[in-house]
């Protein structure tokens, strides 16, 4: 039986609705399940909803994803689960606010990442990373990356060590990482992506996805699209400390080296991925989410070390974007918008011969083994985890935009899905 939670709530000027209804999945009180529904303004039955990464700032209380249709961050109580604030000044999707047919290489906001002890979170948006203040919830900066190309900054993360954060620019030619100095708010460096040793004109990879700081080996690592030698996917390991022969005065263009062992940069294939979201997890552990672009191939999700390279286990839960570690359950969240019901891919999209099924996935980090999968709502390819109240927060859009999902009446309305795990 469904656990029910009805609010009503005022977001600038408008009420709205916010309940639970019967989500899908046979549970009890001892399986996750899901306890809010969190509508969102203008947002509805028939929207496309274009919304992209979300993250839990623990210190605040509070949940942020990116919403693009209403050209906004959206901010969520996660003590009531509440709509509480959205805070615009984005470009939103190129082909307006309906989001219908929208390119998302130019569109935003895209990432975002809240930086630990200042006020501040960055926002990947078109040719730019905008930075909200905390204190007046208003975007007070605007950090330029990609000139006038009209393409976006996408995925970011941050280095607490050295006080950089990185964010990728997935459909520029060739695809660049930007590093920003967080004290300044100015650019150190930008790393073009070619072929190893080849220099700025040399082959480009295919795109960036997910990118992580590792502070053991005090390096970032991103997911790769394909280059010449891993066409369907690499996982590139990029030191520190080569960022930071950049400075804010004098910012520097780097390329991917040659790799010669000790130095710091590594590169580890990761087969036929097609690999999307990334997560550190225990000891020497990163999980990487593959979406299979090639119809009837396994959907998988990869668990490799990330110091050596070696594949430490695959598994059948993949076809998600982002993936969420937490260290205190010791498990794995995956937002596996285009799984599909025998788990082989439908190729590049969704469809009427093989349509999607968006699952979450929690899988146990040690034994690398689902121990639920739940219906969760259309395109919801989106997961943050709140370790205090135990919660999955997943944006998901109406069940009549995009097409080809298979349940997506189970969860019509489109807005935030809210699961609660067991204690």
């Amino acid at each position: 039986m469904s656990t029910l939670r009805v609010a009503w709530i005022a977001v600038a000027g408008a009420a709205l609705v916010l309940s639970a209804c019967n989500d899908g999945n046979s549970h009890n009180d001892s399986s996750p399940h899901i306890t809010s529904k969190i509508a969102i303004p203008s947002i509805g039955g028939s929207s496309n909803f274009s919304f992209d990464l979300g993250t839990v700032d623990q210190s605040r209380g509070l949940y942020y994803f990116t919403d693009r249709n209403n050209k906004s961050v959206d901010v969520i109580d996660i003590h009531n689960n509440t709509l509480v604030r959205q805070v615009t000044g984005f470009t939103g999707c190129n082909t307006g606010p309906t989001c219908a047919g929208a390119n998302n290489d130019k569109s935003g906001p895209n990432g975002v990442d809240v930086i630990p002890n200042t006020n501040f979170i960055f926002v990947g948006d078109v040719n730019a990373v905008r930075v909200i203040d905390t204190n007046t919830w208003t975007v007070v900066k605007s950090i330029n990356i990609g000139g006038t190309s009209g393409l976006r900054a996408d995925e970011g993360c941050y280095d607490p060590d050295h006080n950089i954060y990185m964010i990728s620019s997935p459909g520029e030619s060739p695809p660049f990482a930007t590093f920003i100095d967080v004290t300044t708010q100015k650019v150190i460096a930008t790393l073009l992506f070619t072929d190893p040793g080849t220099g700025p004109t040399g082959p480009a990879s295919a795109g960036l996805e997910a990118c992580a700081y590792d502070h053991a080996t005090a390096s970032f690592l991103v997911n790769n699209d394909g280059s010449t030698a891993n066409g369907r996917g690499e996982l590139d390991v990029i030191p520190a400390s080569a960022i930071l022969t950049g400075t804010p005065s004098q910012p520097v263009v780097l390329t991917i080296p040659t790799i010669t062992p000790g130095s710091g940069w590594k590169i580890f294939p990761e087969g036929n991925c097609d690999p999307t979201g990334l997560a550190l997890g225990p000891g020497t552990e990163v999980a990487v989410s593959c979406r299979q672009g090639n119809a009837g191939e396994p959907l998988t999700i990869e668990f490799l070390d990330r110091v050596t390279g070696a594949m430490i286990a695959t598994i059948n839960a993949g076809g998600g974007d982002q993936i969420a570690y937490d260290p205190g359950t010791n498990r794995y969240f995956v937002a596996a918008s285009r799984w599909t019901s025998n788990g082989l891919s439908s190729g590049s999209a969704c469809g009427t011969s093989q349509p999607c099924v968006p699952t979450l996935f929690i899988i146990d980090a040690s034994s690398h083994q689902v121990v639920s999968s739940l219906t969760t709502g259309n395109n919801a390819h989106s997961v943050a985890y709140d370790a205090a109240g135990r919660q999955v927060y997943l944006p998901y859009s109406s069940a009549a935009a995009p097409g080809g999902c298979l349940n997506c009446q189970i969860n019509p309305e489109g807005g935030v899905l809210v699961y609660q795990l067991p204690n």
